[in-house]
């Protein structure tokens, strides 16, 4: 079985990108794949918005795995909100 990451795989970030407002855990889609260790992810909103773009290395980013449960959280005020 292969573990390589390819474009269009579902990934799970491995580390909090707060500029971006992630969080270890969320859900995002491989969209490019610059190299073996560098990677285009698009994390988008339960209701399809993109919440981020953001280049990641390998070591930021897992396969998901079978025993993996998805949760559903806010995303918090936009940026520049009172």
């Amino acid at each position: 079985m292969s573990n390589a990451i390819r474009e269009l795989d579902t990934v799970v970030l491995t580390r909090d990108v707060p500029e971006a407002g992630l969080r270890t855990g969320d859900l995002g889609a491989v969209v490019q794949v610059y190299s073996p260790d560098a990677f285009e992810v698009e994390f988008v909103t339960a209701a399809g918005r993109t919440q981020a773009l953001h280049v990641l290395h390998r070591d930021d980013i897992r396969p998901v795995a079978d025993d993996d449960l998805l949760a559903i959280r806010p995303t918090g005020p936009a940026h520049g909100a009172a």
